[in-house]
C-alpha cells in the first residue's frame, strides 16, 4: 500500500525508464553529430568541406602550412574556417580501368603492374577501394574492400574488348564513391583513349560531378610521342552561370540546362591503337572537384603517375566552414587562397547550395 499523495512504484519505474530513453536518444544524437565527417552539399548544409592541394612552382607538395595560412571565399565573400587538418586521412577510392579493344596485352600488363604497386605499396592499409572496368559498358567487379589481393584479382580478370564509355563509368562510380566510409572520397580513371560509347552526355555528367564532393582524378595514357606532363591548361570554354543551377529534367521556361559539351558524337566506335588522349575532355571531369588530369607517354609512365597521386592524397589539407550564403539552389563558387602567393592551390571550385 502506498502512502497518500505518493505515486505508485510502477508509475515511478515507468517514468524513470522514459527519462533514460530520452537521455539515451539525446546522447546518441550528439555522438552521431560528432561522427559526421563528410560535407553535405545538399539539403541542410551545416559544414562545407574542401580538400586543398598546395604545390610550389616546381610541382612539389607543400605540407607544412597552418590554418591561418589559408583564406576561403564563397561567391567572393570571406568565410571563417572552423575545421582544419593537415594530416593524412584514410581515403575511399574507386579505381576505374579502361578495358576497351585498344588495350593490348602489353598495355594491360603494364596497367596491372602499376595498379598492384599503387594499392600494395603506396596506399595506406586503412584505405578502402572498389574496382570498376569499363569498355562499351561500365561494371564494378570488386565492391568496397581493404583486401588488396581481392582488388588485384579483379584487375587480373579484365579482358579487353569494345568501345570506351568513360563518362558512363564516372557517372556510375560517383554515387558508389560517395557511399564510402572514409572522410576523403575519390575516383581514379585510367584510360588510353577518348569516350566513344557513353549514354550520358559530358554536360550532364559535369552537372552530377558538381553536385558531388568526390575528387576525380584521370590518368590518360597517350601512345603518341608526347612528354609526360599534366594535361595542358586550355582557355576555359564560355560557361554561363545558370539561374538557378540546372537540374536534370528542368521544364521549358524554367531553369536552363547546362549547355552540353559535345565531344565526338555519332554512333559508338571502337578506338584504334595509338589514338591520342583528349586531355581537355578529361579536365572537364576532374578540375571542378579539386582533382586533376595527368597525361603520360605510354604505360611505362603509369608507375610514376600513380606514385604522384598517392603522394598527393597523403599531403592534402582539409578545410571546413559554415557557409554564410543562402541555400538558393544555385552554384556557389569556392576559392581557396594561401598567404604565400608563390604557392599554387588546387581545390574544388564550388557546390550546389540546395
Amino acid at each position: 500500500m502506498t502512502s497518500p499523495g505518493r505515486p505508485p512504484l510502477s508509475h515511478l519505474a515507468r517514468s524513470a525508464t522514459a527519462l533514460a530513453a530520452v537521455v539515451a536518444l539525446s546522447l546518441g544524437a550528439v555522438l552521431a553529430g560528432q561522427d559526421q565527417d563528410t560535407a553535405r552539399f545538399t539539403s541542410g548544409i551545416e559544414l562545407v568541406n574542401v580538400t586543398a592541394t598546395v604545390t610550389d612552382d616546381d610541382g612539389r607538395f607543400v605540407d607544412s602550412l597552418r590554418k591561418e595560412d589559408f583564406s576561403v571565399y564563397e561567391n567572393g565573400k570571406s568565410q571563417e574556417v572552423s575545421h582544419f587538418s593537415s594530416g593524412r586521412v584514410p581515403v575511399s577510392l574507386g579505381i576505374a580501368l579502361d578495358a576497351s579493344a585498344s588495350m593490348t596485352q602489353e598495355k594491360m600488363a603494364a596497367a596491372r603492374s602499376a595498379i598492384d604497386r599503387f594499392i600494395f605499396d603506396l596506399l595506406d592499409d586503412d584505405d578502402e577501394i572498389f574496382f570498376m572496368k569499363f569498355s562499351s559498358q561500365a561494371r564494378i567487379t570488386q565492391e568496397w574492400t581493404t583486401d588488396r589481393a581481392a582488388i588485384s584479382r579483379a584487375v587480373e580478370r579484365v579482358e579487353a574488348s569494345g568501345g570506351t564509355a568513360i563518362y558512363d563509368a564516372v557517372a556510375q562510380a560517383l554515387p558508389v564513391a560517395a557511399s564510402g566510409q572514409r572522410r576523403k572520397k575519390a575516383i581514379l580513371v585510367i584510360s588510353d583513349g577518348n569516350d566513344t560509347s557513353s549514354d550520358i552526355s559530358a554536360g550532364l555528367l559535369r552537372t552530377r560531378i558538381r553536385e558531388s564532393e568526390v575528387l576525380v582524378y584521370a590518368l590518360g595514357v597517350d601512345s603518341a610521342e608526347t612528354r609526360t606532363t599534366e594535361a595542358p591548361r586550355l582557355p576555359p570554354r564560355p560557361f554561363p552561370t545558370p539561374r538557378p543551377f540546372p537540374w536534370p529534367g528542368a521544364r521549358r521556361g524554367g531553369p536552363q540546362r547546362m549547355p552540353p559539351i559535345i565531344i565526338g558524337g555519332g554512333r559508338p566506335r571502337v578506338p584504334t591503337p595509338g589514338e591520342r588522349v583528349n586531355g581537355d575532355a578529361l579536365r572537364l571531369l576532374t578540375d571542378d572537384t579539386g582533382g586533376r588530369t595527368e597525361i603520360v607517354r605510354g604505360f611505362s609512365g603509369l608507375d610514376g603517375a600513380t606514385a604522384r597521386l598517392a603522394s598527393e592524397l597523403s599531403k592534402q589539407y582539409y578545410l571546413g566552414y559554415s557557409s554564410t550564403e543562402p541555400k538558393d539552389g544555385r552554384w556557389h563558387s569556392i576559392r581557396v587562397d594561401v598567404r604565400d602567393k608563390k604557392l599554387n592551390v588546387r581545390a574544388r571550385r564550388g557546390y550546389v547550395a540546395s
